[in-house]
């Protein structure tokens, strides 16, 4: 366990120190870190396995900047058990899809379609799922650059939901492990994910670390502060036979993970009928398709795990104006999810009334940002409000 650390002030730069090779200082992704001036950010590692986050002032001199970084990491980061991943059963493991889905952001897509190439293994089956474009840009991306690796799949409906529902239906892999076209996948990305799933039959999805992938700018910075989609460094397990102390258990599906980061087995994930069609971004619900989605696993009994070692870098909105469309966007698929949930399962419903007792003083703090000021109307305060109610009522 460590304390998060204060963010830097933006501009500031994201490395990756690992306690074994602290010589070796890297960007998300894997690659070299550049040299440059201005505060750090640092993900600690050990083995592979991240520990925790650490700030230090910054330097362009390599030496001094990784002996700030220690230092930092000896005082708050502290260790986690060595069994602290999971133990993988013996013999071969699962095979696996990768899938992409995007829609007109092909300026994107080099960065995270190499990341994702440097993670899965070579028999891995990557998709790239191209959701009613305007254009065929992305099309002759994928066909010029990555035509021997990656497999172009159109979907001329909008809809995230629906994108990945023909992924779903392409897939051949064993596991389908599913990120978003403005993320980096760690190298050990689909590793710490088919680890999980190998470790218990019981586990039907994983999640994983989420990290910003860059804090260029203000909005970016009150994302990660406010709204970020980290759930810590310890992997835990969620199923209905383990229960919870959580009130809200298991509606509370937003505690589980995110999206950007998600596998299941593509058994498991078919037999729940896929994500529902009607949520997501690209419809007016505008998200909540994988909160739907870990809900039908939960109740169809299986196990929903976190595991930390399967880590995606995902780059923010750089704009306030942006960070206030996804702010709000959050909202409306938090209630979707809701809406969706009791609408397809009316049983959920008297649970759930049940348990808003207990659930109700944490919802009257959520009304408030985490210095504890009413909301305003700045991106940083309504990304604090939305998004600190939603964590604290479910």
């Amino acid at each position: 366990m460590t304390t998060a650390p204060a963010l830097p002030v933006p501009p500031a730069r994201i490395v990756d120190l690992d306690l074994d090779h602290p010589e070796d200082l890297r960007a998300p992704g894997g690659a070299p870190a550049p040299a440059a001036d201005g505060p750090v950010l640092a993900l600690v590692r050990r083995r592979g396995h991240p520990l925790g986050l650490v700030t230090a002032a910054g330097t362009a001199d390599g030496p001094a900047l990784r002996a700030a970084l220690l230092a930092a990491a000896l005082r708050d980061v502290r260790e986690a058990p060595a069994d602290r991943a999971p133990q993988a059963a013996a013999g071969p493991g699962p095979t696996v899809t990768v899938v992409v889905c995007t829609r007109d952001r092909t300026d994107l897509l080099t960065p995270c379609l190499d990341s994702l190439l440097r993670s899965a293994p070579p028999q891995a089956e990557v998709l790239l799922v191209d959701n009613a474009p305007t254009d065929h840009t992305t099309r002759d991306l994928v066909r010029s650059r990555y035509a021997d690796r990656i497999r172009y799949v159109h979907e001329p409906v909008p809809g995230l939901a629906r994108a990945r529902n023909t992924a779903l239906a392409a897939a051949t892999g064993e596991i389908i492990a599913f990120t978003d076209d403005d993320a980096l996948a760690d190298p050990g990305w689909v590793p710490g994910l088919l680890a999980a799933f190998r470790s218990d039959a019981r586990i039907a999805c994983v999640t994983g670390l989420v990290l910003p992938a860059e804090l260029d700018t203000p909005a970016q910075a009150a994302f990660e502060r406010h709204c970020g989609f980290s759930r810590g460094f310890a992997a835990r397990t969620w199923s209905l036979a383990a229960g919870s102390a959580d009130p809200l258990f298991p509606y509370t599906t937003s505690r589980f993970g995110t999206g950007a980061n998600m596998a299941f087995r593509t058994a498991a994930l078919r037999a729940i009928g896929g994500f529902d069609r009607a949520t997501g971004a690209g419809t007016p619900t505008r998200g909540g398709e994988d909160l739907l989605a870990f809900l039908d696993v939960l109740t169809a009994g299986h196990t929903v795990a976190y595991q930390p070692d399967a880590l995606i870098w995902h780059r923010h909105r750089r704009t306030d104006e942006a960070l206030d469309a996804q702010v709000y966007g959050f909202g409306v698929g938090y209630s979707a999810y809701l809406t969706a949930a009791v609408l397809h399962r009316p049983a959920l419903l008297a649970g759930l009334l049940r348990r808003l007792p207990r659930a109700l003083p944490a919802a009257a703090r959520g009304g408030r940002t985490p210095t504890g000021r009413p909301r305003g109307h700045s991106p940083a305060a309504s990304c604090a409000g939305c998004c600190t109610a939603r964590s604290a009522t479910w």
